[in-house]
C-alpha cells in the first residue's frame, strides 16, 4: 500500500469519485479566491461550500440594496480604494481565523448590508 492510500483512507489513486470530488473543491476554491477570499488550503469540501454560499448571499444582498461589486469587492487581495458604501464590502478573513467564526462575520456584514 502507498503512503497516500495510507494518508487517506477510503480513497484510492485513480478513484473517480475522488478525482471529482478534488476537481469541483479546487473550483469552488478559485471562485472565493477570485472574489478575494484567502484560504489556507487546509479547508475541507464542506467548509468551501459554506463560505462559497455565505459570500454569495452577501453578494445578492448587496446588488438588492443597491451596491455595486465591482466597486465595493476587493479585487485580488486588494481592499477597494473607494467604496460605495462600507457595509458593501465583504470583510477580509483574520489570519488563522477559522471558516465557521468567518462565516459568520460574513452572515453579520449581510445582515448590515440589508440596514437602511
Amino acid at each position: 500500500m502507498s503512503d497516500i492510500e495510507r494518508q487517506k483512507p477510503g480513497v484510492r489513486i485513480g478513484d473517480p469519485a475522488a478525482d471529482e470530488r478534488r476537481d469541483v473543491a479546487n473550483e469552488v476554491a478559485g471562485r472565493l479566491r477570485r472574489r478575494g477570499l484567502r484560504l489556507t488550503g487546509n479547508e475541507t469540501d464542506e467548509e468551501l461550500v459554506r463560505l462559497l454560499e455565505a459570500v454569495e448571499r452577501f453578494e445578492a444582498t448587496v446588488e438588492r440594496h443597491g451596491g455595486d461589486l465591482m466597486v465595493d469587492e476587493p479585487v485580488e487581495g486588494v481592499r477597494p480604494i473607494q467604496p460605495d458604501d462600507r457595509r458593501f464590502v465583504l470583510p477580509r478573513r483574520h489570519d488563522h481565523e477559522a471558516v465557521e467564526a468567518f462565516v459568520n462575520r460574513i452572515a453579520e456584514a449581510t445582515q448590515r448590508a440589508a440596514a437602511p
